[in-house]
Formats: C-alpha cells, structure tokens, sequence
C-alpha cells in the first residue's frame, strides 16, 4: 500500500479489498446502538478539592473507562491552534506530506500504520505519529516544517497536558485510597507522551471500513482532541457499541492498558474503535501518555487482596509489544494477565 487512504479516497471508483472490514469472531456479534451515548462529563477543576467529583470520576473510570473533560485549564484558542494545525498538515500536497513518511520498520512519521501480515485489514486513516516527550527522543526529520508554527503549538500543547495527566493520575490513585503518587512513582523519570494525528477521508462505502479497527490504548492516559463537528469515536459498554459526543472545548480523556494493570482491574481500558463518515472528512488529535518503556509496571500493592488476588503480571510495555497485539486484533492487556 504505497499510497496513503488520502489518495486512494480522491480517486476510488472500487473500495480495496485490503479495507473492507470482517465481521470477526470477537466483536461481530456486538450491537451498535447507533445513536450518542452519556459519557460522563468531569469538571477537571474539581479534582483536587470535591469528594463528590472525585467519586464521580471513579465511577466514570470503572463504568466507561472514559469521560468528557471539561474546566481543563486550556485555552479554546490553543485547542483550535492544534485542530488548525492538523489540518493545516493533511491539506498539504502529497508530494509534500510524503517528505515525512515513516520508514518501513517504524511506527513513527507520517502514512498508514504497520503491515504485519497479508490478511490485515487496514484502517481508513492517514496519520502521522510522533514522539513528544521527553524533547531529547523527538525525531525531528518527521516534524512537518509546514506549517512553520507546527512544533511550537505542539510543544504548548503537551506542556499543558502533562500538568493534567498528573493532575488524573494522582485523583485516580486517591480515588482508590492509595496514596497520590503510587501510579505516577511507576512511571519512571524519562515518561513518553506521544502524539497521533488523525485524518479520516469520507468514504462512500462507509458501512465497509473502519477508520481504526477495535482496540484499547497501550497508554495510562489517552487524550483526545474531537473533531468540532463530524463525531466517529465508538465504546464498547455491556456488549454494545456507544457513540461518543462531541462536547464543546472538553478532552475525551481515557485510561489505558496500563492503568488497568496498575489498578489490578478495578479500572478498565475501553475497548473502542471508529467510523468513518460517507460524505464528510474528520480529523483528531491524540495524545497518549505513558510511563519510561525501560521500567516494569504492576499492579499497586495496596489493591492486592484475598479477595482480589493479583491479576496481572509485572510487564515492560514497549511499542514494539502493543502494535503487534493491536494489528492481530488483540488487547495487548491481555497478554499481561496471570
């Protein structure tokens, strides 16, 4: 697939076999309810000072997996700088996008994700994909230079989102009565922030594809940036597909793998996946948090019990060991268990 779904979309008379989606043993059988559902909405503000909010946080977490971050300290105008400059990105020439193409055995820079196998089906996305954080792990040849302000928005943007992430891990911990710091002391000195930039061509055979196939984040904290108007993102809750809403100005905010193997399973790592629309685009922007990948994770000591005996081994999460469970269609958490 050397062209990119961008490409392929402008010009498709026949959708590729490669897209066409299969109705596989693990989710075929599911529901999609089709409409929006009510994803909890958490006044991130609150965090540090309401029981109530913290509570309801929790029960968002164990619930969903999930909620709408709103009160989140970020200026509208920085989040519309980041939609800007994704789209700024993907509107560029495909001459020009292709400058930043990610090599053949690597995950990061711009294109299509990794083709394990023949029998792949592919996602209907172009992204590009890059490190953040820590600065020094940046590889700036895949860093687009147009649009001329791209890495400084970027960079605002992350430095915003570490207080939060922070701010999350520590009001989960409290929520469980740990102390505050016991997922962030798992996290390590040099923790990973990085960046997916998401673009969703229309596709009349809508029905046909996925713009990401179902999967959970290999991250603790995943936040997302939603497209102002077209939604697309999907939960799976109680054996049935959700839609998720766009909220004005809020972060759809998620827990990953990681914090359900920190948490012994109390919290869950969403299972979700998204569609594409038949006439109109849609573009996202995520950002997935993590800790150092040289430093095991397990679950806190203080939520082993009797009764809720240890449920996950201690894990080294790299890159290399989520991408190839997420291209099988497999949870890379579940590999993890005991």
């Amino acid at each position: 697939m050397n062209n990119q779904v961008q490409e392929i979309a402008d010009g498709c008379e026949q959708l590729p076999e490669r897209f066409i989606r299969k109705q596989d043993e693990e989710y075929g059988h599911i529901t999609d309810t089709g409409g929006a559902s009510e994803i909890p909405v958490i006044d991130v503000s609150l965090l540090t000072s309401s029981q109530l909010e913290l509570e309801r946080l929790k029960s968002a977490i164990i619930t969903w997996g999930c909620f709408q971050g709103v009160n989140h300290g970020i200026e509208v105008s920085l989040l519309d700088k980041v939609r800007e400059t994704s789209r700024l990105f993907f509107n560029l020439s495909a001459e020009e996008k292709k400058r930043y193409l990610r090599e053949e055995d690597d995950v990061e820079g711009y294109g299509n994700d990794m083709v394990l196998s023949d029998d792949q089906i592919l996602d209907w996305t172009d992204r590009l994909y890059l490190t953040v954080l820590p600065q020094d792990q940046q590889k700036l040849q895949f860093w687009p230079q147009n649009p001329t302000h791209f890495r400084e928005v970027v960079n605002e943007y992350c430095s915003k989102l570490e207080l939060i992430n922070e701010l999350i891990l520590k009001a989960l911990a409290r929520s469980l009565n740990l102390d505050e710091n016991c997922f962030i002391d798992q996290y390590g000195t040099t923790a990973k922030m990085t960046a997916r930039f998401n673009y969703y061509p229309p596709c009349p055979w809508s029905d046909k594809v996925l713009g990401i196939k179902p999967h959970s984040d290999g991250s603790a904290i995943t936040f997302l940036l939603q497209d102002k108007e077209v939604e697309g993102l999907q939960l799976l809750k109680d054996g049935q597909w959700f839609g998720v809403p766009v909220v004005p100005d809020a972060l759809t905010i998620n827990v990953g793998d990681q914090i359900e193997i920190m948490s012994n399973g109390i919290f869950k790592s969403p299972v979700h996946r998204v569609l594409v629309n038949s006439k109109d685009q849609r573009s996202t922007v995520a950002m997935f948090c993590m800790p150092q990948t040289e430093k095991d994770i397990g679950p806190a000591d203080g939520l082993i019990t009797d009764d809720r005996p240890r449920l996950y081994k201690n894990v080294t999460f790299s890159l290399d060991f989520y991408f190839k469970n997420y291209q099988q269609g497999k949870r890379s958490v579940d590999a993890c268990k005991i």
